[in-house]
């Protein structure tokens, strides 16, 4: 039932404070029954349906006036008609309930909450379908399950009898505010469903992620039905994606096609997002070709499916479709572009998508933002970053889990403990990413007292328990600092069995510390949890090479040949006038290889007489032993060599690796930073630091934090 709004532009919330007088209290006597049983067991005496208490709706248009009953004798001795005939006097409400109406067409939600507080407080309103549909918009719109309970206690306690319409609603409102169990028991006691009931109830189970019991719901519905729209054909396909059915999902695409919902735009988005998800793009690509008109949300919908599946190139050819075509771009668009720019290590796209993020009028949207912030952080852009974050008008928790993970990443973990004391002071509340970033930060930083203290206030400050991941930054912490025995002690008192990630730490805190028997145990835990896991191996093989165990050595390498795991050569490559240039370790290959060899020697020959010795060999776990017997021609070198033959004096050099960077290249890069410095010779990187080897791993953080070996 639409309200217009011009019909209540002449009343004020002043004229109706100052036209009605509300009484201090009024009694209720008559008895009512829930909306549907089962929602709340205070209402389980009371019966709807109460012959005196019928609500009336009346027109403003229309001059009505509400129905007033008539008056009846005084009976001192008769109290029952006495409350009986208190019970039936129902206060005109129109000036309020129009109010309230007016407030929620506008979105002002929570002030329509909070004007609802009079009807609450002072009862006896006559209040109709129109003023109840305007509190289920508000919240609906707030999300507030406090909301609910009070509006849906407030019809109950009125006697209000819901039609479909409203009964509809009252369903969405349960969903829309996560409460799908007082949802279902509504929704089972409807004594009449139509198809909107049905989606309503099935979207929400689709959206608690209850993928079977949706299908279950969806088939009863079939069977009743036999027809059904595109809104519960994209539903379905939604729940097909969540279970990773691509069959299933077929065979909803098929019967779409059957009824003639197929090229409804929502299934299409639906089909492409569930192909991309059940790891057919091809399928999502052939669906969105055959759409007769390609959307913002398709476009979107196959852009992310190619990235899904590491395709970066492709979506970011796919995006510039997009743009040519004409087709809007919203700020989900430029968040997924910046996201694909983080994997290609292309900071000339993203400054691209952050320019037209401000051009198309997105430049304060929080999604977007923060996929920037984490994009300049993870590149080196540390400062660029924080501008960026500073800039936002809005911060949520993952905008500051972004910005404190960016220091702490780069080895200014006391800026990224300052930060989360920040971000504590402006009542955020911390998550347990939060934690971890700031944790790892501590462990980067090696601030062992900062980062117990932390460690110890996430249950008795903000009641967050530690996960495996915040043990195993703890441990690693300890481990660096060589207290290996409360390391252990740490794994033992853990309230839960210790995971790989937590065995694996102590097998790196082992290697760092040189003790081999508890590396030995560490490695033994780990490879009855991952066998087939190589870093494992590999870093117990770096135990016994430091230990002298050369015997030992051998025979890890034995095993790792055994179960046919092998280290496979890596790549480095370096972008250089738009054109990717691509290293191997000790690769001829290159048109400029004498040059750049010529590059080398002469850089390894400067710092060395800085202090540079080349380190002795470390097999590292994605590192073969080719690549050992080269070791000053690692591909990370041979790129900074040709980077610097090709550039300018001050340019920065942005070198990204299939790998993690060893402990040799590591120093010596950051000895060439040193001496080019020292010479008068800018190279400084766009953070005002001396020159990065910024590195894109293929692996997580928590494989890099495995080996010991340190990125920044």
């Amino acid at each position: 039932m639409e309200v217009s709004l011009s019909l209540y532009q002449s009343i004020s919330l002043d004229q109706i404070q100052n036209s009605c007088s509300f009484p201090s209290s009024i009694h209720k006597v008559f008895r009512t029954k829930p909306l549907f049983s089962g929602y709340c067991s205070r209402f389980n005496r009371r019966k709807w349906g109460n012959p005196f208490d019928k609500i009336k709706c009346y027109s403003i248009e229309q001059g009505l006036q509400p129905r007033r009953p008539k008056p009846k004798p005084y009976r001192d001795s008769t109290p029952e008609l006495k409350e009986t005939e208190e019970t039936q006097v129902k206060r005109p409400s129109v000036g309020l309930c129009s109010q309230i109406q007016k407030l929620a067409l506008c979105n002002r939600y929570r002030e329509a909450l909070e004007l609802f507080e009079i009807l609450e407080l002072e009862g006896g309103f006559d209040v109709g379908l129109s003023t109840y549909d305007a509190l289920v918009s508000a919240c609906i719109g707030l999300g507030s399950v406090r909301a609910v309970k009070r509006v849906f206690d407030y019809m109950a306690s009125n006697g209000f009898e819901p039609d479909q319409y409203m009964s509809n609603r009252v369903l969405l409102m349960h969903v829309k505010c996560g409460m799908m169990i007082d949802a279902r028991n509504i929704f089972d006691e409807m004594p009449e469903k139509n198809l909107i009931s049905w989606n309503t109830i099935i979207a929400g189970m689709v959206d608690i992620g209850d993928y079977l019991e949706a299908f279950r719901l969806f088939l009863h519905m079939w069977e009743e039905f036999s027809d059904c729209g595109s809104r519960t054909f994209a539903t379905m396909i939604r729940a097909s994606a969540g279970l990773e059915l691509i069959s299933v999902g077929r065979q909803l695409h098929s019967c779409a096609v059957k009824i003639g919902v197929g090229d409804d735009i929502f299934v299409s988005c639906a089909l492409i997002d569930m192909y991309s998800k059940c790891g057919s793009i091809e399928d999502a690509q052939w669906v969105f070709d055959d759409m007769p008109e390609k959307t913002t949300v398709g476009w979107n919908s196959i852009i992310a499916g190619y990235a899904l599946h590491g395709y970066s190139e492709e979506a970011l050819c796919m995006f510039y479709e997009m743009r040519d075509s004409g087709v809007k771009m919203d700020h989900f668009t430029f968040s997924m572009i910046i996201r694909i720019c983080s994997r290609l290590a292309s900071v000339e796209y993203a400054k691209q998508a952050h320019a037209g993020l401000i051009r198309y009028g997105f430049g304060s949207d929080i999604v977007a933002n923060t996929a920037l912030v984490d994009f300049y952080s993870k590149w080196g852009r540390i400062e660029d970053a924080k501008h960026v974050f500073d800039r936002m008008p809005c911060k949520n928790t993952i905008s500051w889990n972004a910005v404190i993970a960016g220091y702490g990443n780069h080895g200014r973990g006391a800026e990224a403990v300052e930060l989360f004391e920040q971000m504590l002071r402006q009542k955020m509340r911390p998550n347990h990413v939060t934690f971890l970033a700031v944790l790892s930060a501590c462990s980067y930083s090696r601030l062992s007292e900062c980062g117990w203290e932390i460690f110890q206030s996430m249950s008795r400050d903000h009641k967050i328990k530690p996960r495996a991941m915040h043990y195993a930054c703890m441990i690693e912490l300890l481990g660096q600092e060589g207290h290996l025995d409360e390391a252990f002690a740490l794994i033992r008192a853990a309230p839960f069995n210790p995971t790989a990630n937590m065995w694996a730490a102590l097998l790196t805190a082992s290697r760092i510390n040189g003790n081999l028997e508890l590396g030995k145990f560490a490695a033994e835990k780990l490879y009855g949890m991952e066998p087939e896991k190589l870093c494992n191996y590999v870093v117990l093989m770096n135990v016994y090479n430091q230990s002298g165990r050369l015997k030992e050595a051998a025979a890890v390498l034995q095993t790792l040949r055994r179960k046919g795991l092998r280290m496979l050569p890596v790549c480095s490559w370096i972008l250089v006038n738009k054109q990717s240039h691509v290293f191997l370790s000790g690769d001829k290959s290159h048109v400029q290889k004498d040059e750049i060899y010529r590059k080398v020697d002469s850089l390894v020959n400067q710092i060395s007489k800085h202090g540079y010795v080349p380190s002795e060999k470390t097999l590292l776990p994605d590192v073969d032993e080719q690549e050992q017997r080269i070791l000053l021609y690692h591909s990370e070198k041979l790129a900074v060599a040709f980077g610097l033959l090709n550039t300018r004096n001050g340019s920065p050099l942005q070198i990204v690796q299939s790998h993690r960077i060893c402990n040799d290249c590591h120093n010596a890069i950051k000895m060439i930073a040193l001496i080019r410095v020292q010479l008068g010779i800018s190279i400084e990187g766009v953070a005002g630091e001396p020159l990065k080897l910024l590195v894109s791993s293929l692996d997580n953080f928590w494989k890099t934090q495995r080996t010991g070996e340190k990125l920044n």
